[in-house]
């Protein structure tokens, strides 16, 4: 894990951020997720400097594409933006906004 990655790990392991139970480097298919939130089918990626390289942004895109067709939803956050205490407080409101809670069925909302 990068250190970006490593931070943010922090701040959701064991269920810290309002109880969400996150997996860190998540093997699905043939990719490695840094974070993943199985209840919610969310993966949340911290993306270097490399990730602005114009090769890297099209893998990025075609790994996003298989994840979604898959019903994997996909949170990308820059690591600058997670490095900073003030800023990844936004990251941490993006994401509990995108894992709402259970629906009454017991189940995550759908897809």
């Amino acid at each position: 894990m990068t250190l970006p990655e490593v931070i943010l790990w922090g701040d959701l392991r064991a269920g810290r951020l309002k109880g969400l139970r996150f997996r860190r480097q998540h093997p699905i298919g043939p990719y490695i997720l840094d974070l993943y939130l199985p209840s919610h089918r969310l993966a949340v990626e911290v993306d270097g400097a490399g990730h602005d390289h114009p090769d890297q942004m099209r893998h990025d895109e075609r790994r996003d594409a298989w994840l979604t067709d898959r019903g994997i939803r996909v949170l990308r956050f820059p690591a600058t933006v997670v490095l900073k205490d003030d800023e990844r407080e936004g990251v941490l409101e993006t994401i509990v906004r995108a894992a709402p809670p259970s629906t009454a069925s017991g189940g995550p909302p759908p897809p």
